[in-house]
Formats: C-alpha cells, sequence, structure tokens
C-alpha cells in the first residue's frame, strides 16, 4: 500500500508542471460585436470539450467579425492544443499587440512561455 502511495505521489508532483500551462480561452470585451460574441462563445465551449478543431473553426470566424485580443488568444490556445506552437507564437504575439492593457493576456504564463525567446 506505501508503495502505491508513493508512486502516486510521484506521478502526481511529476505530472504538476504539464498543468502549469493549464489556460482557459477568454470571453470578449462586452462592447464586441455581437457575431464576434457568438462564436467566441461558441468556440470557448467546443474548446472546454476538446473539440479543438471545431472551436478554432469558431474563432476564426469571430476574428472575422472583429479582430480582438481575446480572440487572438484562444486561437493560439487551440493551436498550442494541437500542437502547431509556431502557429500559437504567431497568434500569442497578435495578442499581445493588441491587449491594450489586458492582465489576463499580458500575465499569461502560456504567453510568455510561447514567446520568452521571440
Amino acid at each position: 500500500m506505501k508503495k502505491i502511495i508513493l508512486v502516486l505521489a510521484t506521478l502526481l508532483f511529476v505530472s504538476t508542471p504539464l498543468f502549469a500551462f493549464a489556460e482557459a480561452p477568454l470571453s470578449l470585451q462586452a462592447d464586441a460585436n455581437a457575431e464576434a460574441q457568438k462564436h467566441n462563445e461558441e468556440g470557448i465551449l467546443h474548446f472546454n470539450k476538446g473539440h479543438f478543431d471545431v472551436a478554432l473553426k469558431h474563432f476564426e470566424v469571430s476574428e472575422k467579425a472583429q479582430r480582438t485580443a481575446e480572440v487572438y488568444f484562444n486561437e493560439a490556445l487551440v493551436f498550442d492544443k494541437m500542437g502547431k506552437h509556431g502557429q500559437a507564437t504567431t497568434h500569442f504575439k497578435e495578442a499581445k499587440t493588441l491587449a491594450n492593457g489586458n492582465s489576463k493576456i499580458l500575465d499569461s504564463e502560456i504567453l510568455n512561455g510561447h514567446l520568452k525567446n521571440h
């Protein structure tokens, strides 16, 4: 029994860094375009279910309706989850450019992790 507890504790300790960058997609500002809002929220729902390809389609429609830091951030999260780190970095850069002081974006560990060498 002690061995099982030790193994579980070790696995928990080792896996903790894997969750360090687990950040959630962001909602748009209240004054955002209604179409952008609708598709961004749909994208968030699909992201949370692990339907990253569907989430990305909704985020892309949201981006076409209105370019916002939040939607670029959300697209970057999807690209990161899909292992498309180059595209994630590009979208994180744009999110940071458009952030306008949004601390959820500017202080994001995953964004800063992607941009630390850029």
